[in-house]
């Protein structure tokens, strides 16, 4: 009767469906089109300059080129989970401890991403590096001595939301080998995979701790059990046995598997169609794992009833028993999916305090427990980024200044908290909810450069210190706009030019070193009765400094306006002393060329004037007679003849 009804409501619950499928064309449309849309992925063969295909599946995996640093090399697998690819990248210590994959134009979403781990094939290199590996800033998996040897760890997995259009993966080293990587994979999934409950969100990140496909004893992928893309194509290990102390027994089945390849998590069909079942000396099954202690876990349990002599409700029932508490009472699988042959699955979150993490599958009434698959995610915290201003600003630093390879500098400066970049300090805003930078700690590194204007975007700066290096250039005037920093130190470097004024407005200052430089002028008025409140100042060293006791006394003052307005006057004097001696020797020219014209004009008129007097004194000598008479008569009138 029971089943009857359940029956009855299910059909009932088919026709609801149905009718608002064909009501609506649309909704029809959407449903074809999500069905046929192909996830985003990306699968990179590490130090490969070519893209790869691999069998049996044909795979394609990108060359790598663009995403980052490192060092190409051959490679050797030593898992046979690992696909088969040739090369690898590693990161050696002197190109810095943290390298990182940079990977753009990734969908914002919900994503797997999957690292396979092996050995650079060259017998001088370490053979098994330790190291850690971050996405988006969180810390996921480390790996440990040993992992070369251990199938499971030769992969690290994680759960991961894109939110920025941009993915990073980083590898972290710890001083014990050089990272090495063969491949990376970002598999697109439901946005809703695996949503486990209030804690689940762009928040977190889920680690693969643990994925079993029970009964068969062979390991797979999704591809392999006939799943489709949008399951992330999920390794499973396979078992025969959950225990190697217990006698548990396989079981197996070709019927289909109904509620099987659903969203959000897609799991393929042949998973269910084997499980491992307890015995009739042994009716209960028990897992158990070593996990991080203190840790919040999500645990996935998969059922399907595929006994043959199980054929109704109450003759299968059992409690799932997680670290002693019973997680789930009552299981009866018949009951719970309606018939034989049908997927169930049950979520679970326990917080585990200590290092292992027991499931136990106790019958109660008389019959043999079973168990199709497990999976175990750690559940981690995203951490929370550095704010985006400041990473630009440090990334504009690192150019500037020219800091070595060894310092890495690459991915976030702050997160993971465990490998923040060196010479940086960190410390978290709570109304920003991001973390800032609030010291930069760089002496004695030998770095040159200058130090670039935009070191003022670190606006939460409380300590700078670049003592000891030969950096050059002027001090930034935007220095004075970084209004909680209370130590300065630039001094022994080969700085510049005059103390910007503004380093008077910084009014928290406690502690300035510019001694060991190359700067002249006067120190700032705002500056130099400092030291008299008890502040550490030191401006010696400094040839060209004046102002403040210990160093030269300074000429008059003659502020920078002052000395841009005589600079301008003399430059007016000059060009009107050049402006005068062109007009004067113009006009001397034309007065020249004036009487040189002149003296052309007068020559015909002088010349016949000349002429007319000579032969007036020549008539005179040849007629003496006449000028007797005249003399004689000077009264009588007379005639010119």
């Amino acid at each position: 009767m029971r089943q009857r009804s359940l029956a009855l409501l299910l059909l009932l619950r088919l026709r609801l469906w149905l009718f608002a499928v064909a009501a609506s064309p649309a909704l029809l449309g959407v449903l074809a089109a999500d069905l046929n849309k192909e996830p985003f992925t990306i699968r990179i063969s590490c130090g490969s300059f070519d893209d790869v295909h691999t069998a049996p599946t044909n795979t394609l995996w990108y060359r790598d080129f663009g995403y980052t640093g490192g060092r190409f090399a051959n490679a050797t697998r030593p898992s046979y989970i690992i696909p088969p690819l040739k090369t690898l990248r590693y990161f050696p210590l002197s190109d810095g401890p943290e390298n990182c994959y940079y990977i753009n134009n990734v969908p914002n979403g919900h994503y797997q991403v999957r690292l396979f781990f092996a050995l650079v094939a060259d017998p001088n290199l370490d053979s098994e590096p330790i190291f850690d590996v971050s996405v988006e800033g969180t810390l996921f998996s480390s790996l440990l001595s040993g992992w070369s040897s251990d199938d499971e760890m030769t992969f690290a997995e994680a759960l991961v939301f894109v939110q920025d259009s941009s993915l990073s993966i980083c590898f972290h080293s710890t001083g014990h080998g050089d990272p090495s990587i063969l491949s990376i994979e970002v598999l697109q999934i439901d946005d809703n995979a695996y949503k486990f409950g209030p804690l689940w969100g762009n928040g977190t990140v889920l680690r693969t701790a643990k994925r079993l496909t029970c009964g068969s004893g062979k390991p797979a992928f999704d591809e392999d059990l006939n799943g489709i893309h949008w399951g992330g194509d999920r390794f499973w290990l396979g078992l025969k046995t959950l225990s190697s102390s217990s006698d548990d027994q396989p079981v197996s089945t070709e019927n289909v598997i109904a509620e099987t390849l659903l969203a959000p998590n897609f799991y393929p069909q042949s998973m269910y169609q084997s499980a491992i079942m307890g015995t009739d000396r042994q009716p209960s099954l028990s897992f158990e794992m070593d996990v991080t202690p203190n840790k919040n876990y999500s645990v996935w349990l998969h059922f399907a009833e595929i006994e043959n002599g199980i054929t109704a409700e109450e003759q299968r029932v059992f409690d799932v028993i997680i670290n002693g508490d019973i997680a789930f009472k009552d299981i009866d699988i018949v009951r719970m999916t309606g018939e034989r042959f049908t997927a169930l699955v049950l979520n679970k979150t326990i917080a585990v305090s200590g290092t292992t993490l027991k499931i136990t599958l106790q019958p109660v009434e008389g019959t043999r427990a079973i168990v199709s698959a497990i999976e175990v995610f750690e559940i981690i915290p995203a951490e929370m980024k550095t704010l985006t201003q400041e990473v630009t600003a440090l990334r504009t630093l690192k150019g500037s200044l020219g800091l070595p390879l060894r310092f890495g500098w690459n991915g976030d400066p702050c997160v993971p908290q465990q490998h923040p970049w060196s010479g940086v300090d960190c410390q978290f805003d709570d109304t920003k909810m991001h973390w800032v930078i609030d010291g930069l700690g760089l002496d004695n590194q030998g770095l040159g450069g200058v130090i670039p204007i935009d070191v003022s975007k670190l606006q939460h700066l409380e300590s700078i210190n670049f003592s000891g290096n030969s950096i050059k250039g002027n001090i930034p005037f935007t220095l004075g706009t970084i209004s909680g920093l209370r130590v300065l130190d630039l001094s022994y470097n080969k700085l510049n030019g005059s103390i910007p004024e503004s380093l008077g407005q910084l009014t928290s200052l406690q502690t300035l070193n510019l001694n060991g430089n190359g700067l002249s002028g006067r120190v700032p008025a705002s500056l130099g009765g400092r030291p008299l409140h008890r502040v550490r100042f030191n401006f010696t060293d400094n040839a060209g400094l004046c102002g403040i006791p210990g160093l030269h006394e300074c000429g008059p003052h003659i502020s920078v306006a002052a000395k841009i307005g005589m600079a301008f006057g003399v430059l007016l004097a000059f060009l009107f002393l050049v402006v005068f001696a062109a007009c004067w020797w113009k006009r001397r020219q034309n007065i020249i060329r004036g009487q040189k014209l002149a003296a052309a004009r007068e020559a015909p008129y002088a010349k016949s004037r000349t002429q007319f007097t000579r032969d007036v004194q020549m008539a005179k000598h040849h007629r003496p007679h006449e000028s007797s008479r005249g003399s004689n008569n000077e009264s009588s009138p007379h005639l010119l003849s």
